[in-house]
C-alpha cells in the first residue's frame, strides 16, 4: 500500500492554501479602503473585507498594513476590479470577480479556465442579468432557527432560508441593509459563521454526472487563480459531483 502525503507536506499544502486566502482578503481591504476610506466605521465594504480577515486568523497588523498602502500612507500595487461572465458545462452560468494588478494575465487566465474544462468565456452582461446582489447571514446546522428568524424579522431582513439536507440557515438582506441586519443579530446573540454580500442566482440549473464534475473542476480552478476573489455560478449540484 503507498503512503500518504507526509506531515511536511500537507503543512506546506495547508500553508499555500492559507496564503492564497490572506492574498484575497488583502486585496479586498485594498481596494475597498482606497474606493471610500480607511475607516471601517463608515466604509461596509472596508468592514466586512475586515471581518473576513480576522475570521481567516489574518493579523491586525496584517490588516492596517494593507489598509495604508491603499490609503498612501505605505506604498503599495494599486488593483483594479474586474468581471467576467462565462458558461461552464451544461449549460450553467458563471461570473467571476477578479482583483488585479495586470489585466493580459487575468484574462488569459479566466480564458484558459474556462476552455480547460469544456466553457466558454463570454461577453459583458451575458450571464450577470441572471444573478442578483445579496446580503448572506449563514448560521450553521444545530443553530435555532426559531430565535434566527425572530431576529431576522425584527431587523428587517428578506427571507430566511432553512435547508433540509443539513438544517443550516442562512439570513438574506438588501445589500444595504446587511451590516444593519448584521449588528442587530449580533447584538441578539446569534454570531453567524459567515457573512458577506454576493451574488445569488435567481433560477438554479441542475447538473449531473460527467457534465457536474466538470462544473466543479471548473469552479475550483478558477477560485484557486491568485487575481480570482470570488466565483459565482447557478449549478445545482449533487453529491455525485464531488465523486
Amino acid at each position: 500500500m503507498g503512503r500518504g502525503p507526509s506531515i511536511e507536506a500537507r503543512k506546506n499544502a495547508s500553508d499555500a492554501k492559507r496564503g492564497k486566502i490572506f492574498t484575497k482578503i488583502i486585496r479586498e481591504i485594498g481596494v475597498a479602503a482606497r474606493a471610500s476610506g480607511g475607516d471601517p466605521g463608515t466604509n461596509p465594504r472596508l468592514r466586512t473585507a475586515i471581518d473576513k480577515g480576522l475570521a481567516a486568523n489574518m493579523s491586525k497588523d496584517v490588516i492596517e498594513r494593507a489598509i495604508k498602502k491603499a490609503t498612501g500612507e505605505l506604498e503599495g500595487v494599486e488593483y483594479e476590479e474586474i468581471r467576467y461572465e462565462g458558461y461552464a458545462p451544461g449549460g450553467v452560468a458563471v461570473i467571476v470577480d477578479c482583483l488585479t494588478d495586470n489585466k493580459v494575465r487575468t484574462v488569459a487566465d479566466v480564458r484558459h479556465a474556462f476552455g480547460k474544462f469544456g466553457g466558454n468565456l463570454g461577453t459583458d452582461g451575458s450571464v450577470a442579468f441572471m444573478f442578483h446582489k445579496r446580503g448572506v447571514l449563514s448560521f450553521a446546522p444545530g443553530a435555532d432557527e426559531d430565535a434566527i428568524t425572530e431576529a431576522a424579522i425584527e431587523a428587517g431582513a428578506d427571507d430566511v432560508v432553512v435547508y433540509a439536507d443539513d438544517g443550516s440557515i442562512d439570513v438574506l438582506t438588501a445589500p444595504d441593509t446587511f451590516e444593519a441586519v448584521r449588528e442587530a443579530m449580533q447584538a441578539a446573540g446569534l454570531v453567524p459563521a459567515h457573512g458577506e454580500v454576493s451574488y445569488r442566482a435567481d433560477n438554479d440549473i441542475k447538473v449531473e454526472g460527467d457534465t457536474a464534475q466538470q462544473v466543479v473542476k471548473l469552479l475550483d480552478w478558477l477560485e484557486d487563480l491568485d487575481d480570482v476573489q470570488a466565483v459565482y455560478s447557478n449549478a445545482e449540484l449533487g453529491e455525485d459531483a464531488y465523486a
